[in-house]
């Protein structure tokens, strides 16, 4: 095959090393996701004149929330029978520099940590959960194109065997032959994705209901997410006989629950900025909302 016709991808994907201890490209950009969601989120509040307190302390959740579940996403989706097959199994499950994070994981630890978050901080801060997921989804879309750059730097699930010109060879791994570079395939679409819901939020924030952006990124980031796994190679033996492989499976119901979610939101038009329950509202859907946050004070 003529050389102009794929990359040779062989990037180290440690950048410097201190004795036994290195910095690798996939933790920079893992952490640079967060303070990039960081930065995003006291925008938001500053905007909409919520107390920017609430971005430390949800900071601190979404940590835990996004390692812990990542971790145990991998090990309960995709190998289960080492994980719990053993004690030295089960003892790695809680080693995650040992490798192995699962994004759909991850995704239902922020669901559940979010719906905690609401119900801990709503009342205090005038928030609920579908404007904390309708901010959070536009952070988690920058976020998630950094992680698939690191997954790049990793030379790591990537695609099938392609003739394309764009077509990399992951020569650290032994790969002879170029592959779909899947990894900027999802970090493209994350990327316009978040790019699109924060211009719709920049200049459309009056004119959107509570929940759309929620319901778009669900729909949009797991069905880009479920395409894209039809040419990636299996990442655990047992996918090899699956019509769907385990990724798209798990997509399936949060593409669902993005429709239901949008659906929703349409119907009850309550307003995406914040409401505050001092300020008259025109909207009786948004009026109901506020006289239920005063009620539960």
């Amino acid at each position: 095959m003529a050389g102009f016709l794929f990359v040779d991808w062989h990037v180290d994907p440690c950048i410097f090393s201190i004795g036994s201890w290195g910095l690798r490209w996939y933790s920079l950009l893992f952490v640079g996701g967060f303070i990039l969601g960081w930065y995003l989120f006291r925008y938001f509040c500053r905007r909409e004149k919520v107390s920017v307190e609430v971005v430390d302390l949800l900071l601190y959740t979404l940590l835990i929330a996004t390692i812990v579940g990542a971790r145990l996403g991998h090990c309960l989706f995709y190998q289960p029978d080492y994980y719990l097959g053993s004690w030295k199994g089960f003892l790695e499950i809680f080693m995650p520099w040992k490798g192995g994070l699962a994004s759909h994981g991850g995704a239902i630890a922020l669901l559940l940590a979010m719906w905690w978050f609401s119900a801990r901080y709503g009342k205090r801060y005038h928030i609920d959960f579908l404007w904390l997921m309708d901010r959070l989804c536009i952070t988690v879309a920058f976020a998630g194109c950094m992680i698939r750059l690191g997954n790049l730097f990793n030379s790591e699930i990537y695609g099938d065997v392609t003739t394309l010109p764009w077509g990399f060879i992951f020569s650290l791994n032994g790969e002879t032959e170029p592959k779909h570079p899947t990894q900027l395939y999802e970090a493209s679409s994350y990327l316009l994705l978040g790019l699109g819901m924060l211009a719709a939020y920049i200049g459309k924030l009056d004119r959107m209901h509570r929940g759309t952006f929620f319901g778009v990124f669900l729909v949009a980031c797991f069905g880009m997410r479920f395409i894209i796994e039809f040419i990636k190679e299996p990442q655990v033996e047992f996918e090899n006989d699956m019509l769907l492989n385990m990724g798209q499976c798990l997509s399936i119901p949060f593409i669902v629950a993005g429709v239901v979610i949008t659906v929703i939101s349409a119907f009850r038009k309550v307003q995406c900025a914040a409401i505050h329950p001092e300020s008259g509202k025109k909207n009786s859907g948004q009026t109901h909302y506020a006289r239920s946050l005063r009620e539960s004070e």
